[in-house]
């Protein structure tokens, strides 16, 4: 799927929710939407200063947050770095593969998988409030 029909996806949500999908926003999307893989914000920082010289680093942070509230992106807390949801559109469970070697990031929609960890936590009492499941090793390419 483009960028562009990403891009109009989410903007449509926003309208939807009532939500206010500003430049910088906008911005911030179309750069990670078009990274391969998690991207820091540092990173994201470079790129938007070439389109937005005087952007500081609250400016993608703000940007960052609004994008994850919405369900844009993912944080890969193990990188302390970002990465693009093609399914933003839908509620869906999450595990994250990381590649140690390479950086590839895959995006994993295993309803078991979510559904074994929440009956585990239920098990033990505890309330999932917010959840990242990563796992890390090497990918397929690196593994051979």
């Amino acid at each position: 799927m483009s960028i562009q029909h990403q891009l109009e996806r989410a903007d449509l949500l926003c309208k939807q929710r009532g939500v206010r999908f500003t430049p910088t926003r906008r911005n911030v999307f179309t750069l990670i939407a078009g990274y391969q893989g998690a991207v820091s914000a540092y990173d994201l920082l470079d790129r938007l200063k070439e389109l937005e010289p005087n952007a500081k680093p609250p400016t993608v942070y703000r940007a960052l947050d609004f994008l994850l509230a919405q369900g844009f992106i993912h944080k890969v807390e193990s990188l302390n770095a970002f990465l693009f949801c093609e399914h933003f559109d839908e509620h869906h469970p999450m595990q994250l593969l990381i590649c140690n070697q390479c950086g590839l990031v895959i995006e994993l929609h295993d309803e078991a998988i979510n559904q074994a960890f929440e009956h585990q936590a239920q098990l033990n009492g505890f309330v999932i409030t917010n959840q990242s499941i990563e796992a890390h090793g090497r990918c397929r390419q690196c593994a051979e």
